[in-house]
C-alpha cells in the first residue's frame, strides 16, 4: 500500500486558519506540519488485513455451462472468503442469491473505512474535507449497528473524532460488545496545540470512559491508537486488563510513562510494542514483561529506556529520536534473549548493561556484555574523536555478533588524522576477529577516517563473508569512483580469504532509511536493518 503526501495539502477548515492566525504562524506552514505528522503516522501503520484490490470471482465450469461452483463451498469457507473482501463488496454478496444472503452477516467483519471513500482504495488521505469524513463516519455507524459481529478488524482513519465524542463512544461500545479482535483508531489530528505541536486531547471524563471501554474488549489482540490522550489510569478498576492483546501501537499518542507501564502490566500476552511520535513529556520507558518479544520506538522524544526484566525480548529497535541534542539512557538489566539491537547513537546514547556503564576505554567484563545479540546497528560520527574512541568499547559488549550495521553520520567536526594505527592500537575485538560474517556500511562517503576503520576491519575480520557499502546519494561523481575506493581496501594482507562485496548508491538524498513497524516486528524477517535502500541502478558486486 502506498501512502501519498500531497505537494500542497489544502486544509480549508476555518478553525485551522484561525489557529494559525492566533498562534502567529503561516497557515501554509501549519498545513505542512499537519501533513508531515499524518504522513509519518500513516507510514508506520501495518497494512490492513483486507485490500481494495480484493475481488470476488465466481468460478464456472470450464465448458461454459454457467454452474456456480463457488456457492457449493461450505458456509465456513464462504464466510472466510467474504471476510477478506472490501466492506462494500462483502455487503454486496448478500444480494447474489438466497444461498449468499446470510453469509455476510455471519462472516467476521473487516471494516476499513478508506474503502468507504469515493476512491475506495487502501490509501489513507492526508487531506480530507469534512463532507467526506462525515459521510464515512455515518457509514461506519450504520455498519457497526447492522452487523451482528464478530468484528475481526475495525480500522477507522478518516474521522475527526474530537468533533463527536458521543459517536466515538457508541462505536467503542458496539465493537466491544461484538468481540472486536483488531482495532485501529487513527484520529484526524485537528486542532493542534500550536506551542507544543500536541495532538487533540479529550476531556478527562470522556477519556476515562473510553479507557474503560478499551479494557472491556476481552477479545482484542491488536490495538493501534493515534492522536489520542490517555487519562490517569489510577481510577480504573484493579481487574482491568487486556487478556488477549498481543500487539500495541501508540502513534502520536499522549501518554505518561507511568500509564504506559500500567498498560504493560495489564497485558499478560503482549508481544509487540510500537511507539511513534511520542513528544511530551519525554518518554521514560520501563519494561517489566514476561511476554514482550519486540519493542520499536521511532520519531519520539526519548529520555530513557530501562529493560528491568524481559526474558523473552528478542528485538529492541530504536529509530530516529527527535530530541537530538540530549542523551538517551539505555539500561539493560535482564534481557537474555535479546538478539537484535539498534539503533545506538555513539556520543549521544548512554548504554548500561547490568551495573556497567559503557564508556570509551571501559574494560568490559562478561557482566557488561549482551551475549545473545547477533545483529547490531550503530550510528557513528567518524568525524568526532569521542565516537571513534567509543566504537571499540561498544563492539566488545557484543562478543557473539554476526551482523553489524554502521551508519556513517555526517558531521562538521574534525578528529584530525586517525589512521589505521589508531584502530590497531585499540586492541583485538572478539566479535570482529571471530564472529562477524556481514558488515553493512550505510551513508559511506569515502572519508579518510572511514577508510582507515574499514581497512582495519577487513584485515581483522577472519569470518567476514559479505561486505555491503551503501554510499551517500550524490557523494561520488561516478560508480567507478566509489568502487575504486572500496577495492583499494582489499589491497595487501587481509584476514578474510573469501568475501562478497556489494557497492551501491543510497536512494535517499539525505541518506538514512525509511522505517516500517511491520518489517521490524516480522519475526520471519531475520534482519529488518538489512533493507539497504539502494537505488534501482548502480549496484556493483564482486568477490575477493
Amino acid at each position: 500500500m502506498a501512502f501519498r503526501l500531497q505537494a500542497r495539502p489544502s486544509f480549508t477548515d476555518r478553525s485551522v486558519q484561525g489557529m494559525a492566525r492566533h498562534g502567529g504562524r503561516d497557515p501554509q506552514q501549519l498545513e505542512a506540519l499537519i501533513g508531515r505528522i499524518l504522513s509519518y503516522t500513516h507510514r508506520m501503520l501495518p497494512f490492513p488485513p483486507v485490500s481494495a484490490d480484493g475481488d470476488l470471482c465466481i468460478l464456472f465450469d470450464a465448458d461454459g455451462g454457467g454452474v456456480d461452483r463457488l456457492s457449493r463451498l461450505p458456509d465456513t469457507l464462504l464466510c472466510d472468503i467474504v471476510s477478506r473482501l472490501p466492506i462494500k463488496d462483502a455487503a454486496r454478496t448478500a444480494v447474489l442469491s438466497r444461498r449468499w444472503s446470510p453469509i455476510w452477516r455471519a462472516a467476521p467483519l473487516v471494516l476499513v473505512d478508506t474503502h468507504l471513500l469515493p476512491a475506495g482504495d487502501d490509501e489513507i488521505p492526508i487531506d480530507l474535507d469534512h463532507a467526506h469524513s462525515d459521510a464515512v463516519a455515518a457509514a461506519v455507524s450504520r455498519i457497526l449497528v447492522a452487523h451482528p459481529g464478530p468484528f475481526r478488524c475495525v480500522r477507522i482513519t478518516c474521522c475527526y473524532m474530537e468533533e463527536d465524542r458521543a459517536r466515538v463512544e457508541r462505536w467503542l461500545k458496539l465493537v466491544a460488545s461484538k468481540g472486536v479482535q483488531e482495532l485501529f483508531l487513527i484520529n484526524r489530528p485537528l486542532p493542534l496545540t500550536l506551542d507544543k505541536h500536541l495532538p487533540a486531547t479529550f476531556s478527562a471524563g470522556f477519556t476515562l470512559s473510553i479507557n474503560t471501554l478499551f479494557f472491556s474488549m476481552t477479545a482484542l489482540t491488536r490495538l493501534y491508537l493515534s492522536f489520542w490522550r490517555f487519562p490517569d489510569t489510577a481510577a480504573l478498576p484493579r481487574h482491568a486488563d487486556f487478556p488477549c492483546l498481543r500487539e500495541l501501537g501508540l502513534c502520536s499518542t499522549v501518554i505518561d510513562s507511568g500509564e504506559l507501564e500500567f498498560v504493560l502490566a495489564r497485558s499478560p500476552v503482549l508481544e509487540i510494542l510500537n511507539i511513534e511520535g511520542h513528544m511530551l513529556p519525554e518518554l521514560r520507558l520501563r519494561i517489566i514483561s514476561q511476554s514482550l518479544r519486540c519493542v520499536q520506538i521511532h520519531g519520539s522524544m526519548v529520555d530513557s529506556i530501562t529493560i528491568v526484566d524481559a526474558r523473552r525480548l528478542e528485538r529492541l529497535l530504536l529509530g530516529f529520536r527527535t530530541n537530538q541534542d540530549s542523551c538517551c539512557k539505555i539500561k539493560i538489566t535482564h534481557a537474555p534473549a535479546l538478539s537484535l539491537f539498534g539503533e545506538i547513537e555513539l556520543g549521544k546514547d548512554e548504554l548500561q548493561v547490568g551495573n556497567t556503564i559503557i564508556k570509551a576505554g571501559t574494560m568490559v567484563n562478561p557482566s557488561g556484555m549482551l551475549l545473545a545479540v547477533t545483529i547490531l546497528d550503530l550510528h557513528v560520527r567518524f568525524g568526532v574523536r569521542n565516537d571513534c574512541k567509543m566504537l571499540p568499547t561498544i563492539l566488545r559488549c557484543f562478543p557473539n555478533m554476526e551482523t553489524l550495521h554502521i551508519h556513517s553520520k555526517k558531521t562538521t567536526e574534525s578528529t584530525g588524522r586517525l589512521s589505521i594505527k589508531f584502530w590497531k592500537e585499540s586492541g583485538a575485538i572478539k566479535c570482529v576477529t571471530s564472529s562477524i560474517s556481514m558488515l553493512q556500511v550505510h551513508d559511506f562517503r569515502g572519508d579518510r577516517i572511514e577508510l582507515a576503520f574499514l581497512k582495519f576491519f577487513i584485515e581483522s575480520a577472519q569470518m567476514l563473508k559479505v561486505l555491503v557499502i551503501v554510499y551517500a546519494n550524490g557523494c561520488f561523481s561516478s560508480r567507478d569512483e566509489a568502487n575504486s575506493k572500496v577495492k583499494a581496501l582489499f589491497a595487501g594482507r587481509r584476514a578474510t580469504q573469501s568475501c562478497k562485496v556489494m557497492v551501491c548508491e543510497s536512494r535517499y538524498s539525505e541518506g538514512g532509511s525509511h522505517w516500517h513497524f511491520e518489517e521490524g516486528s516480522d519475526f520471519s524477517f531475520d534482519d529488518p536493518f538489512g533493507s539497504i535502500g539502494c537505488s534501482s541502478f548502480g549496484l556493483s558486486q564482486w568477490s575477493v
